[in-house]
C-alpha cells in the first residue's frame, strides 16, 4: 500500500512577484519634477546635481530637465578608489 497522496498539495509556487527594478529614463531623455530616473537596491547609481534619493535609493529628478549620466571616480573612507556612475539633471533653460 504505498500510494502517494493525488491532488491538493505541492511543494512549488511560492516566488515572490519582481520587483521593475533599473533605469527608467536613459541619457539625454527629458524628465518632470518627480519623476522617477533609477530605481535599485543599494546606491549603483549615486545622485549627482538636481536629483534626490529616496528612501528605497530610488533616484528621481529635482527640476524640469534633461537626464546625463557621467561616470566618476570615488574614494571610500579606507582610501582605496572605485567608479560609481552619477545621474544629473540639467535645468531647461
Amino acid at each position: 500500500m504505498a500510494h502517494t497522496k493525488s491532488g491538493g498539495s505541492t511543494k512549488l509556487g511560492r516566488d515572490s512577484e519582481s520587483k521593475r527594478l533599473g533605469i527608467k529614463v536613459n541619457h539625454e531623455e527629458a524628465v518632470k519634477v518627480g519623476e522617477i530616473i533609477v530605481r535599485q537596491r543599494g546606491t549603483h547609481y549615486v545622485p549627482g546635481k538636481n536629483v534626490s534619493r529616496g528612501g528605497d535609493d530610488t533616484i528621481y529628478a529635482a527640476v524640469t530637465g534633461v537626464v546625463k549620466f557621467a561616470p566618476n571616480k570615488k574614494t571610500r573612507f579606507d582610501r582605496s578608489t572605485h567608479y560609481v556612475t552619477v545621474v544629473n539633471v540639467e535645468p531647461l533653460d
